[in-house]
């Protein structure tokens, strides 16, 4: 059975879907925005000060507890006991100016028939400061944030549980937009459609390889490199 995912919609794969879910970061902009950038930054720095570390060993630490958890966040709380609330207000202490309105992308998301939601690994104020940049924020129902998740991000199968039984979602009824393959497996496991957001230009940019869709990422339905293309596709009235 061939399992390699489509790159162009069909309609009629969508047909019952209900209820939208968005990743944020690298999801609803580009990758090659690079926002995420300054969030890493802010993350490493904060790392390095918590445990007077130098820079580097500070930066390796940080990766390894993403890797590991899920998120940086998630690391430190296990191991260090930190305050996520200080912590997400620092990391996400940056400049959008990067996102520019993207009134295509909003009329797209309006099309959608039924509901839309942000569930993100950030928090609910970085979700409203990057969708209000984009000019799409007021186009979705709610945003299901990290803290709302009580500190167990994606890809945690408890998380996705804790989503759908808030917004009473019918995960048959649904679809999920992500930028990395593992935060897919839960929501195809409950019987969702996925769909992975990739790098237009791969080549041109800095991911790890646990990060990258590989041929064995058989829970995916769909892969593209543009949001906004792939939702006019649908082509819902």
């Amino acid at each position: 059975m061939d399992k390699t995912p489509k790159t162009a919609p069909d309609a009629a794969d969508f047909a019952n879907i209900r209820d939208w879910v968005f990743d944020l970061d690298n999801t609803l902009y580009p990758h090659h925005v690079n926002l995420f950038s300054q969030i890493d930054k802010n993350m490493t720095a904060y790392v390095q000060e918590l445990l007077q570390l130098e820079h580097d060993e500070a930066k390796r630490l940080q990766k390894q507890y993403y890797h590991e958890h899920g998120t940086t966040l998630q690391g430190l709380m296990l191991n260090h006991g930190i305050d996520p609330d200080g912590f997400l207000e620092q990391a996400h202490a940056i400049d959008y100016s990067a996102l520019l309105p993207h009134p295509e992308l909003g009329a797209a998301i309006r099309a959608l028939p039924g509901r839309k939601f942000i569930f993100t690994n950030g928090s609910v104020p970085h979700a409203q400061a990057a969708a209000r940049a984009l000019g799409i924020l007021d186009d979705f129902d709610d945003i299901f944030d990290i803290v709302a998740a009580g500190y167990l991000p994606k890809p945690a199968g408890e998380t996705y549980d804790k989503f759908a039984a808030l917004h009473t979602v019918d995960t048959k009824n649904a679809v999920m937009f992500e930028d990395l393959p593992r935060n897919l497996v839960a929501p195809k496991a409950l019987g969702m459609r996925t769909v992975l957001l990739v790098p237009r230009n791969l080549d041109t940019v800095v991911i790890e390889r646990w990060e990258k869709f590989s041929d064995e990422d058989d829970h995916i339905d769909y892969v593209t490199d543009d949001l906004t293309a792939f939702l006019s596709g649908l082509k819902f009235a």
